[in-house]
This record gives structure tokens, C-alpha cells and sequence, in this order.
């Protein structure tokens, strides 16, 4: 397998919503396979297939040494709410405070079509609602309140990574939640 190009902050692919996965062939292995080599070589918390340029519901995870992967996945999040900083591998360098749900269950299949649950708290919760979020076209960014990514922006917008995108023509889009956000996205 290979590791891939991780697309950044500005790339459409990463605001677009992802198709879902008809084909459990050996096509969607080696994505899986590419997702996991790719994120562990990063290193990350997770990855999402529109990361690597893959539009397709598609996920992988690495977190307290569990490495796991969900396809077309659904989730169900805890009213109770958790605050604590994130990052994603499509923003580099940047950690901020990210209110998310504190518990989630996920379903969805493994990459040979068998259904798969997915119960997690604190960091995993917060890994699972990241990763389906980047599937859904809706960036960590998006669920900051507005002040907090008005900060996260102009640290982006100065970074070196960003130019570089916007270098080749992608202009950045924040995109409304689908997912209850209690009041503190957009």
C-alpha cells in the first residue's frame, strides 16, 4: 500500500460531502489500507478518505493504540458535551478548543461489508464525530464558536501551508453543521 498526500485547509474535496460505499472490494481494502498507513505515518488521531482526495464515506482511527476503520458510518452522540483541544492532520499545527459530544456510538461496516458498533467516550467520541464530520464535508473549524475561529482563521490564513492552496486556486469554505452543536457551531 501507499501513503498518501494529505489535502489541506482549502482543497473543495475537504467541504464536500463523501459518497457512500456500494463496493466492498478489494479497491476499498487497499483505501483502508492507505488511510491507515498514512495516518499512523503522520501521525494522526484519525483520517478521513476526502483527506487523501478520496470522496467516500470512509474512516480510519488510531487512538490508545486501537487502530480501527468504518465505512458509511451514522452516528448517536450524548447531550452531555466535552470541551478539549483538537487538531487535524488538514490544518497542520493548529490545536484548539473543540466542544464535542462526550459519548458517541457509531455504526457502520468494516471494509468486507460486516456491520460494525462502535461505543466510545472523551477522546474516542471526539475521534469518531471528527472523522464523520470530515465525511459530511464539515471541518472542526465549523464547530468552534465564532470568536475561537475568527482567531483559528487568521492563524491560518498565515500560515505557510495555506498559501501554498490558495497558491493553487482553492478558496477555504465553512459550511453549517448537520449535527446538533447545543449552540456553539455556526
Amino acid at each position: 500500500m501507499t501513503i498518501q498526500s494529505i489535502r489541506h485547509f482549502g482543497d473543495p474535496v475537504l467541504t464536500t460531502p463523501a459518497a457512500e460505499v456500494v463496493d466492498f472490494d478489494k479497491e476499498l481494502r487497499n483505501l483502508v489500507q492507505d488511510l491507515t498507513e498514512t495516518m499512523l505515518e503522520a501521525p494522526g488521531a484519525g483520517l478521513a478518505a476526502p483527506q487523501i482526495g478520496v470522496s467516500l464515506r470512509v474512516f480510519v482511527w488510531n487512538v490508545d493504540d486501537e487502530i480501527g476503520h468504518l465505512i458509511n458510518p451514522t452516528l448517536d452522540l450524548s447531550d452531555e458535551l466535552q470541551d478539549g483541544e483538537e487538531g487535524c492532520l488538514s490544518f497542520p499545527g493548529l490545536l484548539y478548543e473543540t466542544p464535542r459530544a462526550l459519548r458517541a456510538v457509531a455504526k457502520g461496516f468494516s471494509m468486507h461489508g460486516d456491520p460494525i458498533l462502535v461505543e466510545g467516550t472523551e477522546f474516542l467520541a471526539r475521534a469518531l464525530q471528527h472523522e464523520t464530520d470530515h465525511l459530511n464535508g464539515i471541518l472542526f473549524i465549523d464547530r468552534m464558536p465564532s470568536e475561537l475561529r475568527k482567531e483559528a482563521m487568521k492563524e491560518i490564513r498565515e500560515s505557510e501551508w495555506f498559501g501554498a492552496a490558495t497558491a493553487q486556486g482553492f478558496t477555504p469554505q465553512i459550511k453549517v453543521s448537520p449535527h446538533r452543536t447545543q449552540g456553539l457551531g455556526i
